[in-house]
């Protein structure tokens, strides 16, 4: 049996090439970790989707499962799961976060 909701995540990860799953919105973050995933991404320069999981029950249980990572933010690059907030913020200072998004070919504004 399929799971729409997992159907769903993997269609939009598989057509954008960055997607955050989110508490809010890019513009209106709905919680800290959330907002510092939004500010190094937009620091970066990086275009990017934001899901925002408060707006579907089903969705915001459903990216968990789908990952077995049990927080929110989720950032993933190129179908890939990056990881939440604290990874994201470590891979940022260390340069990785740019790394991988040049490795995959995702243009940035902000060369590091």
């Amino acid at each position: 049996m399929t799971n729409p909701v997992f159907e769903r995540i993997e269609n939009e990860i598989k057509e954008n090439p960055v997607v955050l799953y989110m508490k809010g919105t890019p513009v209106f973050p709905q919680c800290g970790f959330s907002a510092r995933v939004v500010q190094i991404l937009s620091h970066v320069g990086v275009p990017f989707k934001g899901v925002n999981v408060l707006e579907d029950m089903e969705l915001r249980e459903g990216i968990k499962q789908f990952t077995n990572w049990p927080t929110i933010p989720q950032l993933y690059v190129k179908g890939e799961f990056v990881g939440g907030c604290d990874i994201v913020m470590e891979m940022y200072q260390s340069g990785e976060l740019q790394a991988l998004l040049k490795e995959k070919g995702i243009p940035t504004s902000a060369e590091a």
